[in-house]
C-alpha cells in the first residue's frame, strides 16, 4: 500500500461498513463483508491508523522526523480525537433525550448505556469525561484515544529497533488475552468493549509494517508469495460465517481468549483472519480503482478526513437505529437512512476539505 489514495480508499470503505452495520438489523448490514468473516471494519480502521502514524512521523525526505515533533504530532491528534468523542458523547445523549421527549416514551433513555447518564449524571459526566463511561456504538474513538496516547511509546522504541517494538507490544498483548486484563468501566460494571491493551497490537503491527514496506521491497515479495494463503483464509471465514460455526467459549481450554473469536480482546483468531484480508485484498485496489472511478474517489476522500466522517457516520447511525425503531424498518427506511448516511458522510469530508482551503477572515 504504497499509494496514498489506496490508504484513504479503504478507510473510506470501513467507515462506510462501519454506518451500515452500526444500525443493527437494516437491510444492508447483510452485505457488508463483516456478515462474511471472523474479522471485521474495525481491524481495518485501526491497522490503517497504525499505518498512517509511520506515514506520518516521516519527512517530506522520507527520513525519521524529530523525536520531540513525532510526540507533539501524536499528543495533538490524541487531544483532537478525545474532543471529538466528548463532542459525539454530547449530541449522542441529546438525540437519544430528545428522542425519548418528542416519542413520550422514557425507555428509550435507557438505550446503548445512556439510563446510567440520565439516572446519575453526577457521577456518569465524570465518567464521560475519563472515558470510562461509553455509549454503546460510540466506543471505539475511546480506544482511538488511548491507542494514540500511548503511540509515541512504541513509535519512538521501533526508531531503534522494529523488533523490540513488535515483542513489546505483542507480550502486553498476550499476557492480556492469557490474564484478561482490561480496562474497567465507570461507573457502570464491566470493561471497555474494545480492550485497548490487546488492540494496541494490531496499531503497532500497522506502523511496523509500514516502516518495513518504506525500507524494501520484501514485504511486498512475501505478501504476493501468500497471496494464496489469504484466499484460503478469506473462504475459510466465509465458512464459519455461513455456518455459524464458533468456538463456545465455555468448552475451549485455557487460556480460552486464545481459542475463542472476541471482539473485545481482538482474539487470535480474529487477528489471523484479518491478515488473510489483508493477502487475498492487497492488490484489489489498483485493480478496481479505474473501474469506479467516481466511487473510488468518493471513499478516499471520506479516508483522507476519517475523523470528522466518522463522528457524523455515529450519530447517523443512532439516528437510523431510532427511526427503524419509530417507523419499524422495512427496505424503504433502510433504503433512505442508507442514501442519507452516504450523502451526509461524502458532504461532511467535502465540507472538512473545503474549510482547510478557504482563507479565514482574523478576528
Amino acid at each position: 500500500m504504497r499509494d496514498p489514495n489506496a490508504i484513504d480508499f479503504w478507510r473510506g470503505l470501513a467507515l462506510v461498513t462501519i454506518f451500515i452495520n452500526h444500525v443493527p438489523g437494516n437491510t444492508f448490514e447483510r452485505y457488508t463483508y463483516s456478515q462474511y468473516g471472523i474479522s471485521d471494519a474495525a481491524e481495518l480502521f485501526v491497522f490503517l491508523a497504525g499505518w498512517s502514524i509511520g506515514i506520518a512521523t516521516r519527512g517530506r525526505d522520507g527520513h525519521p522526523e524529530p523525536r520531540g515533533r513525532t510526540v507533539i504530532r501524536l499528543l495533538s491528534r490524541t487531544i483532537e480525537v478525545y474532543r471529538a468523542q466528548l463532542t459525539v458523547m454530547l449530541l449522542a445523549l441529546a438525540t437519544i433525550a430528545g428522542t425519548a421527549l418528542v416519542l413520550d416514551n422514557p425507555l428509550i433513555l435507557e438505550w446503548h448505556n445512556a439510563g446510567t447518564f440520565f439516572a446519575d449524571p453526577i457521577q456518569t459526566i465524570v465518567g464521560v469525561a475519563l472515558l470510562t463511561h461509553q455509549l454503546g456504538f460510540f466506543n471505539i474513538l475511546p480506544l482511538y484515544v488511548v491507542l494514540l496516547g500511548i503511540a509515541p511509546v512504541f513509535v519512538l522504541i521501533a526508531r531503534e529497533s522494529r523488533t523490540a517494538a513488535l515483542v513489546f507490544s505483542g507480550g502486553l498483548y498476550l499476557l492480556s488475552l492469557i490474564e484478561e486484563w482490561n480496562l474497567p468501566s465507570w461507573p457502570g460494571e464491566g470493561d471497555w468493549f474494545f480492550n485497548p491493551l490487546c488492540w494496541q497490537f494490531l496499531l503497532v503491527l500497522g506502523f511496523v509494517l509500514q516502516d518495513w514496506n518504506r525500507e524494501s521491497d520484501t514485504l511486498a515479495r512475501w505478501s504476493r508469495r501468500l497471496m494464496p494463503a489469504g484466499v484460503a483464509l478469506v473462504l475459510f471465514g466465509i465458512a464459519l460465517a455461513v455456518l455459524e460455526i464458533r468456538p463456545d467459549p465455555l468448552r475451549v481450554p485455557e487460556p480460552r481468549l486464545l481459542f475463542t473469536f472476541d471482539k473485545t480482546y481482538l482474539t487470535p483468531a480474529r487477528l489471523i483472519h484479518f491478515l488473510g484480508v489483508l493477502l487475498a485484498f492487497r492488490a484489489v485496489y489498483g485493480f478496481l480503482a479505474p473501474r469506479i472511478g467516481p466511487v473510488a474517489g468518493y471513499l478516499a476522500r471520506l479516508g483522507r478526513n476519517s475523523l470528522a466522517v466518522f463522528s457524523m457516520g455515529s450519530l447517523l447511525s443512532l439516528g437510523g437505529q431510532l427511526l427503524r425503531f419509530w417507523t419499524g424498518g422495512g427496505l424503504l427506511i433502510d433504503l433512505t437512512i442508507l442514501c442519507l448516511g452516504l450523502l451526509a458522510m461524502g458532504f461532511t469530508a467535502w465540507f472538512v476539505e473545503w474549510r482547510s482551503r478557504k482563507p479565514r477572515p482574523r478576528v
